[in-house]
């Protein structure tokens, strides 16, 4: 591995990043309660500050350290995704913690680290460096999946996040070793060329591509590796289940993109089949099972596995289109689904994480009864958040779905646009029932014990930032679609 002082410029948002999750930590133990707000404005100036030296990045393609990171168009793409989205936790963590709390300044710091993680995800073209950003933000999340260390619900979840993520690991390291005995290397340009005019009749280059795709998958909550998302999601904080419901998809998204296409791409004929039939599975039982669900943190986990089946149809549609463009199209669907994936989920977990009941989440759905009565405008809002899930127009959840089943229709994929509209209509069934749970419905006799709404500026900029997302991107997508297409270009 060959190194210059540029390619420290490459990657200083990853550097200034986790400087400020070093310093972070550091001063936690020193600092008071009432002081440690300033953690998460420290957290944010940094995210803005790293956010502006990527977008002056967007326009080059340079790899660093001898190759085996990449700073191109489509990391930038994910990478300020990534920044923006922790930008959105963070503001909604410093009223969210202080209303459980929860006075744990080291939170910031994980949220910093498992970005971190995150981007070294997106831009790394070595397949050791890609489960090095994997673990480091995988390891992240486990602890702030426990973060309500007195509730035995959250320990749960952190365990069973834990248990399930260490053993999805180690089959997504096998898998890299066997490439790397396939191929004799973990580059993925190397990999590339080694894999040419081969197939997947080789046994070990089998064996090598089924654990990648049983290692991304449990990451992607796809099924059949989703079982461990209900109880995570409804156990961890609100704010971290947000935080992961988006970022760290979208994250392993962004890597898994990178090495299928990149690396695998000449055994796209051979591995599209394989997500075929895990996108069907995945968009039949997430929307069938989000159904019966009372909890809404339940509901949005069933559903976000959903959301996974809706983005990998691009992936299918990718690897069996006829041409580079239409292998293009696909990949550039699932950037953009994601990107306005982002402003939908997160806004419906900030109604969520604001609702809260005798001292507690008012995580069931029953709390959002006569909702619209109480505080209309938290009820428009999450409406509007609903109905972009349910992909109805003008949102930006129609413009995600829209490109996503073209993709599939142009790579000759019709059946599957159609059984994915059918299931899209089924869905609208559960995010209705929240708005007419809203709106139908008389709001109970108030007591100590009823739901009540927090507010707090910074809350009210996360939401303000959700819906001018969903709406405007609903009417206008034409920047997120051009970033989009700009940026899968620079896939090989």
């Amino acid at each position: 591995m060959t190194f210059s002082p540029g390619d420290l410029f490459l990657i200083l948002p990853e550097l200034l990043v986790i400087t400020a999750a070093c310093l972070v930590l550091a001063l936690d133990p020193v600092l008071s309660s009432s002081k440690k707000d300033g953690l998460a404005w420290l957290s944010l100036g940094t995210l803005a500050v790293s956010m502006g030296v990527i977008a002056s990045q967007m326009g080059h393609a340079a790899p660093a350290f001898g190759g085996i990171v990449i700073i191109d168009a489509y990391a930038c793409f994910w990478r300020l995704l990534l920044c923006f989205v922790a930008g959105l936790t963070v503001l909604l963590s410093h009223t969210y913690l202080r209303e459980e709390r929860l006075y744990f300044g080291e939170y910031y710091g994980f949220v910093l680290l498992a970005l971190s993680g995150m981007m070294v995800m997106v831009s790394a073209a070595d397949l050791l460096t890609i489960y090095l950003g994997t673990e480091l933000m995988s390891l992240s999340l486990y602890v702030m999946a426990g973060l309500k260390r007195s509730e035995p619900r959250s320990l749960e979840a952190s365990a069973k996040y834990f248990v399930l993520g260490a053993f999805s690991s180690g089959i997504l390291l096998y898998g890299i070793s066997l490439l790397y005995g396939a191929t004799g290397s973990t580059r993925l340009p190397a990999i590339a060329a080694a894999i040419a005019g081969r197939s997947l009749d080789d046994p070990l280059l089998l064996a090598a591509t089924i654990l990648l795709a049983v290692g991304f998958g449990f990451k992607l909550a796809v099924v059949p590796f989703h079982m461990w998302t209900p109880d995570v999601y409804q156990g961890a904080p609100t704010s971290v289940t947000a935080f992961m419901a988006v970022a760290s998809k979208a994250a392993s998204f962004g890597a898994f993109l990178r090495v299928f296409v990149e690396g695998l791409g000449g055994l796209k004929a051979n591995w599209s089949a394989i997500f075929l039939l895990l996108c069907v599975a995945t968009l039949v039982l997430g929307n069938i099972v989000a159904l019966v669900q009372t909890n809404i943190k339940r509901m949005l986990a069933y559903s976000s596995i959903a959301h996974a089946g809706y983005a990998l149809i691009g992936v299918v549609a990718a690897g069996m289109a006829g041409g580079p463009a239409g292998g293009a199209n696909g990949i550039a669907a699932v950037m953009l689904y994601f990107a306005l994936y982002a402003f939908m989920t997160f806004g419906a977990f900030t109604i969520v994480a604001m609702l809260r009941k005798g001292g507690l989440d008012g995580d069931e759905i029953e709390d959002f009864t006569g909702l619209a009565t109480r505080h209309p405008l938290a009820a428009l809002l999450m409406l509007v958040f609903m109905v972009s899930l349910a992909g109805i127009p003008p949102t930006a959840g129609f413009i995600g779905k829209f490109y996503v089943f073209m993709s599939a229709v142009e790579a000759g994929l019709t059946w599957l646009a159609v059984l994915a509209l059918v299931f899209a209509a089924i869905s609208a069934y559960y995010y209705l029932r929240i708005v007419m749970v809203m709106y139908m419905r008389e709001p109970v006799a108030l007591t100590a014990a009823s739901p009540r709404l927090v507010m707090s500026p910074a809350l009210s900029i996360v939401l303000a930032c959700a819906v001018a997302g969903v709406l405007f991107f609903g009417v206008y997508p034409n920047p997120l679609v051009n970033l989009a297409g700009q940026a899968v270009l620079t896939l090989k």
